[in-house]
């Protein structure tokens, strides 16, 4: 069983910045996948960023590409989402999620999630 604590939500104006931190109890982190969800009210959950566990590839969703970034520091057990040029639209509970070895990614079937972190942004 592994375990995920989000960290660093908050409420940000339009255009600001946030950090997210995904912290895991995992012996292994370097063995899982990791991603990033979002969650808005009456919304479906989607995937926002995600990382693979062995070669380091990312993915984006397409609307944060080139505003939110993915990061892993193996050595922390943590998985950073940077969140930059933040839009109303970007208001949601974040969860961060653990897949075990696999490079698929782009997908709802992670095996563990955190219980989330709300990130609210004001016009």
């Amino acid at each position: 069983q592994v375990q995920l604590v989000e960290s660093g939500g908050g409420l940000v104006q339009a255009g600001g910045s946030l950090r997210l931190s995904c912290t895991a109890s995992a012996r292994t982190f370097s063995d899982y996948a990791m991603g990033w969800f979002r969650q808005a009210p009456g919304k479906e959950r989607e995937l926002v960023a995600a990382v693979t566990w062995s070669d380091g590839l990312k993915y984006y969703a397409d609307s944060v590409k080139g505003r939110f970034t993915i990061s892993r520091d193996n050595s922390k057990n943590t998985v950073y989402l940077q969140l930059n040029s933040l839009k109303p639209e970007d208001t949601a509970v974040y969860y961060c999620a653990a897949r075990f070895r696999t490079n698929v990614i782009i997908t709802l079937r992670y095996d563990f999630w955190g219980q989330g972190t709300q990130v609210t942004v004001s016009p």
